[in-house]
């Protein structure tokens, strides 16, 4: 039997081996876990399925306008704008202070990454089929929001660090240009901003694939940039480097997703249909009445 909803990713969610035997909670959980990270693993690594993609004229024009936005804001902008920071009162870094902590990428990845152990640990062989497709499609959202935001951060974390940018008054006064490559510091760790790509990727990847949230994520996406410079941690261009990272990188995670069959449609690149609520806690119960029944 099928899932109801074509639109649903077809990930094969059966983990290989179905035998049932007597066996403990914990040893049901890890096999389920051992099984779908295989499972996922084998999806993530197959074979292209789609080789004819729409164009990515658009995300090109708004990466070259981050590129020059970036390179005018270094000698026009950077300046005024963290003297202007510097020069507010104490309350008003005092409440960006508490902003800027939200841009921090556990906030995205934990609760992530316990989702997505949690599917793995229920999804068993004892669902139907129905169910299984139901939790594979929103594990496979949730694992595209954590390598939108993860993979991205992590090539921010360590280029920054070979870039050597100065964060503003590094030495006392206040230098856009000043430079220390492969310090390998955090004082010289700039250039792009991390809060700054972790909020950016966050607002594209989780708007994409949930559109409703776009508006609220958007505005989050922005009030950690303005954040990170009025707490003196970045540079105008450092915020707006990070945002470029994370526009090439969903993007490009979002093609290669797209051309896997995963999440995303190919004809457009557009999300495809989640599963309803209503499903979502439907499979559920079923996925805890069988590990209740196996075990």
């Amino acid at each position: 039997m099928k899932a109801p909803n074509s639109g649903f990713d077809r990930v094969d969610a059966r983990p290989v081996g179905e035998g049932m035997s007597e066996r403990s909670p914990l040893q049901y959980i890890a096999r389920n876990i051992s099984e779908n990270v295989a499972l996922c693993a084998r999806a993530l690594t197959r074979r292209v399925r789609f080789t004819r993609l729409p164009k990515s004229s658009a995300v090109i024009v708004v990466a070259l306008a981050l590129v020059a936005a970036a390179a005018v804001s270094m000698p026009l902008l950077d300046a005024r704008a963290v003297e202007w920071a510097r020069g507010e009162p104490g309350w008003f870094r005092a409440a960006f202070e508490e902003i800027t902590r939200f841009g921090l990428s556990g906030w995205f990845l934990f609760p992530c990454g316990f989702i997505l152990l949690f599917l793995a640990a229920v999804i068993s062989p004892q669902l139907a089929e129905p169910a299984r497709a139901v939790l594979a499609a929103l594990g496979a959202r949730f694992g595209f929001v954590f390598l939108a935001i993860g993979v991205p951060g992590l090539f921010v974390s360590i280029v920054k660090r070979l870039i050597g940018r100065a964060r503003p008054f590094v030495g006392g006064h206040e230098d856009p240009f000043h430079y220390a490559p492969f310090a390998w510091h955090p004082a010289f760790a700039s250039m792009p901003s991390g809060h700054a790509t972790t909020a950016v990727a966050a607002a594209i990847a989780i708007g994409a694939i949930w559109p409703r949230t776009r508006i609220v994520m958007w505005l989050y996406a922005a009030a950690i940039m303005v954040s990170r410079v009025a707490v003196l941690a970045h540079h105008p261009s450092d915020v707006i480097g990070g945002a470029l990272v994370a526009l090439v990188g969903t993007h490009l995670l979002r093609r290669w997703s797209a051309a896997r069959g995963l999440v995303f449609r190919a004809s457009d690149l557009g999300a495809k249909p989640a599963p309803s609520s209503a499903r979502v806690t439907a499979a559920l119960r079923q996925a805890m009445s069988a590990r209740d029944l196996a075990t």
